[in-house]
């Protein structure tokens, strides 16, 4: 069993004597499919407070849990119904929760944070951001071979995010298919549901691509890319994000939330070069690998001019453009140099996951 999935085996916790706030927070649980543990008191409540993967607590009683100073946790929100009472947000930042809401006014965000909590996804999934050391060097490709082999074993998706590249749906096939883009993202507010935007994208053999539409701007708004960023984590065993070469606040932002930043690297003088400069522009070097594509200075050397550890080698794969142009992916044969690669680092993640 995955220690992430220990959190989605629990129920959400409800803490409230407020008759009709239960029975409104009973009745979307329902809708939700999820069935939640009650405490009318806080004593009780804080018995589950730790274990529980949401709290939603009531207005009635969020004066006698901010007495009692209950440890601070993610996923906490104040519930009232109708109108928040006077000195409410006071309350939420003493308990620390995240969110004051109101209802029926909230009715249907709160179901799709119920409805997340249904899904039997691991609690985050594996992030890696893939980047180039240099023009040319194949990330947007790594990065749909990432998704492609990680398919296989779970939901996963590649999510683009540099707007000059070659379309990651083009790359993995998914062109013509329909499914939300960046472009209706960038224009939406609120908390993005994961299973709604899982269900929502182009997919092909367990492989989601978030993407623009061929031809249109690509630009991003940070708070579509936090919260496309965040649903895609809920929603996915593995998420791929091709980053831009490019220095921009929100990709340094998306960079910081990957578990691992894989660099590109051509093995020659110029190529090596331009990798050491990317790297030392990442936010968290310790977290940064490198990917050396092709033939020519060793990997050893490679590793030491740059200063950050190769992850793994691989060759040119012969027919790689014509496995595109068909719109069968980057990764034709499982056994070929992209397939294995590809595999070499997500075997080493998930044993470097299962030791934390």
């Amino acid at each position: 069993m995955r220690a992430g999935n220990v959190l989605a085996m629990n129920p959400p916790l409800f803490v409230t004597r407020d008759d009709t706030l239960l029975d409104e927070l009973l009745r979307l649980a329902a809708a939700a499919g999820v069935t939640p543990e009650v405490a009318s008191d806080v004593g009780a409540a804080l018995r589950a407070w730790t274990a529980a993967p949401l709290v939603l607590l009531g207005a009635d009683l969020a004066l006698e849990m901010a007495r009692l100073g209950p440890p601070r946790r993610s996923g906490l929100h104040l519930m009232s119904w109708g109108t928040s009472p006077d000195g409410l947000f006071r309350l939420a930042l003493e308990v620390g929760a995240e969110s004051v809401t109101d209802l029926p006014r909230s009715d249907a965000w709160l179901v799709e944070v119920l409805t997340d909590l249904g899904d039997d996804r691991p609690a985050r999934g594996l992030t890696i951001g893939v980047t180039g050391g240099s023009g040319g060097a194949g990330a947007t490709t790594f990065a749909c071979a990432l998704g492609q082999v990680a398919g296989r074993g779970g939901p996963a998706v590649v999510v683009d995010t540099d707007p000059l590249g070659p379309g990651i749906d083009r790359v993995l096939g998914v062109e013509s298919r329909d499914g939300i883009r960046w472009d209706a993202l960038c224009q939406t507010t609120g908390r993005l549901s994961a299973r709604s935007l899982r269900e929502a994208l182009p997919r092909r053999d367990g492989v989601g691509a978030l993407t623009w539409h061929a031809g249109s701007r690509g630009t991003l708004q940070a708070f579509a890319v936090r919260e496309a960023l965040s649903a895609a984590q809920r929603g996915h065993d593995t998420v791929v994000v091709d980053l831009p070469r490019v220095a921009d606040p929100v990709i340094d932002e998306v960079a910081a939330r990957c578990d691992l930043v894989l660099v590109l690297v051509a093995p020659t003088v110029a190529g090596v070069a331009s990798a050491g400069r990317v790297c030392g522009r990442l936010p968290d070097r310790g977290a940064v690998r490198l990917v050396v594509r092709g033939s020519g200075l060793d990997a050893a050397e490679v590793a030491r001019a740059t200063g950050v550890p190769v992850l793994t080698q691989m060759g040119h794969q012969r027919g790689l453009d014509e496995a595109i142009d068909l719109g069968l992916g980057p990764v034709r044969s499982w056994r070929g140099p992209l397939g294995r690669s590809a595999g070499a680092v997500l075997d080493r993640m998930a044993l470097t996951r299962a030791a934390a």
